[in-house]
């Protein structure tokens, strides 16, 4: 047991209060000071690391070169497309103008075949003066040329008869006439002819048989009063022998 304290003595004087000095606290520690510490990379690394970056390196100016080129390569096909329309209508109208000057030269080539037969064959025309018939005993008379196809075409205002005699047709159709066996307009188509025509107001004929021989006559009569409009032409086409009354 703890002996008694006597609390009624008063209380010791404390000491008086001192000011304390305050000194900074020292640091506990030194600073830290930052610093990169060298790494070492593997040889090996490092060399696939730079081949990576130069791969990465080409394959962007690769990218580069190819959006250029492909820039240029799209306005080359623009041009050449443009230039290809160009060409194909230029063409078009070469082609035009190739079938217009094909069609020209066929039609010249059949206008030179149709002179060139025309030179050799020449179409002339030799009568074509209106001439009257004054009755019965009247006559029209031509030579039927030779070397010659004879284009013979009448009209007349009234019945006519014509035919083509040869010459001693026409001898016998002149002793007709002398003997009073007929008038001219029936002794003329009823001695022999080579071709005729009775009691016509037209004939539309092509005669050959002069075309190798000079031996025939055309003879035209009428019973009464008529006015003959010739349109008589011939064409030469010679023969190569002798033809009708010649041969």
């Amino acid at each position: 047991m703890a002996p008694a304290m006597d609390v009624s003595s008063p209380p010791t004087e404390q000491a008086a209060l001192q000011p304390i000095e305050l000194h900074p606290l020292a640091a506990a520690t030194s600073p830290v000071i930052s610093s990169w510490e060298p790494v070492n990379v593997p040889r090996g690394r490092r060399f696939w690391t730079a081949a990576l970056a130069g791969a990465l390196l080409l394959t962007a100016g690769g990218l580069g070169v190819l959006y250029v080129d492909d820039t240029n390569a799209q306005s080359a096909a623009r041009d050449l497309v443009l230039k290809n329309s160009s060409l194909t209508g230029r063409n078009q109208i070469l082609q035009s103008q190739l079938t217009a000057t094909q069609k020209e030269l066929t039609t010249s080539q059949t206008q030179v075949n149709s002179l060139t037969t025309e030179l050799a064959h020449p179409t002339l025309g030799i009568w074509n003066v209106p001439q009257n018939i004054s009755g019965a005993s009247f006559y029209l008379a031509a030579g039927v040329p030779d070397t010659f196809t004879y284009h013979l075409k009448l009209n007349s205002s009234g019945p006519m008869s014509a035919s083509i005699l040869s010459i001693h047709q026409f001898g016998d159709a002149v002793r007709c006439v002398e003997t009073g066996r007929g008038s001219t307009n029936y002794c003329m188509h009823h001695s022999g002819s080579a071709n005729g025509w009775l009691s016509t107001t037209s004939v539309n004929y092509d005669f050959h048989l002069a075309e190798g021989c000079a031996a025939y006559l055309l003879v035209i009569t009428a019973a009464g009063t008529v006015t003959v409009t010739p349109d008589v032409s011939v064409t030469y086409n010679p023969a190569s022998s002798a033809t009708g009354a010649c041969a």
